[in-house]
């Protein structure tokens, strides 16, 4: 579905957005900031970083490298390989350490926290519909690098953490929670085009939002997804609701970016930081 649906992303008529450079924080779970060096009279460098495309802006008169930086990766060296007239050449970047909390979470429903054969059996044949999804490209010049919050609440989950459900460690927090009642409107951070939507084991109703160049919103929990595949939005169209569907505790929005096909901290990209407005 994800590749048929490229073509018509190809086409989407996106207006051209403000070149805005998120926060340069070059730690796992941030964003590295790199200036190329090449001027934007050429053509953009293609880049890629642990063998994903990378996010390539103008700023300035030149091209910058807008580099995710996976939850995984060590402090030290990192590698930007481009590809110049059949050479790779190679950009370096240091990631420096950042330590998250810990956050223990009771969840009632045991079989969340273990699930039964058919449950895992499920859960086997979701994960590379989300993986692709999460991982998807698409050319454009027009990619909005400053986020809305998607919707109205306080921030209860924070990006990061390592999560321990019943006394069982699990993978860190891989997006932000947002707590809000049932049926509070979920809104486009940026524009975008409709990637897919979908009701997964742990995530509950999901939608996800292509935003161009390997950047993807994606929401979970929702209690009714509103937008279609192959929808044009821009930034504040309600394209949900929150709700408490898949593992979740209560009402909130999960909210997931990745970047190059890693998960970054979304409120690096918020215009205003905490900002609890679902619009600008």
């Amino acid at each position: 579905l994800i590749r048929r649906l490229a073509v018509l992303f190809l086409s989407a008529g996106l207006s051209q957005a403000a070149w805005a450079l998120p926060v340069h924080a070059p730690v796992p779970g941030g964003i590295a900031i790199i200036p190329l060096g090449v001027k934007t009279e050429l053509p953009a460098p293609t880049l890629h970083y642990l063998k994903s495309r990378v996010l390539v802006v103008a700023d300035g008169g030149q091209w910058v490298a807008v580099v995710g930086i996976p939850l995984s990766a060590k402090p030290g060296p990192q590698t930007v390989e481009q590809l110049d007239s059949g050479h790779t050449l190679q950009l370096t970047f240091k990631v420096t350490d950042k330590e998250y909390p810990t956050q223990h979470i009771t969840i009632e429903n045991k079989r969340m926290v273990e699930p039964d054969p058919a449950d895992t059996a499920r859960i086997v044949a979701e994960k590379p519909v989300i993986d692709a999804a999460l991982a998807f490209w698409r050319d454009t010049n027009a990619v909005d690098l400053s986020f809305a919050l998607p919707a109205s609440g306080g921030l209860s989950g924070n990006f990061g953490s390592r999560r321990v459900f019943n006394g069982q460690p699990r993978a860190p927090h891989s997006g932000i929670d947002i707590a809000a009642p049932v049926g509070t409107a979920v809104k486009a951070p940026a524009a975008g085009v409709v990637l897919g939507a979908g009701n997964y084991f742990f995530n509950g109703n999901t939608l996800f939002i292509d935003h161009g160049q390997g950047l993807i919103s994606m929401f979970c929990h929702l209690d009714r997804i509103d937008a279609k595949v192959g929808q044009v939005v821009k930034v504040g169209d309600s394209v949900g609701a929150v709700g408490k569907t898949g593992r979740a505790t209560g009402p909130h929005l999960h909210w997931t970016v990745s970047l190059n096909n890693a998960r970054i901290d979304p409120q690096l990209l918020l215009v205003e930081p905490g900002d609890a407005r679902p619009g600008r």
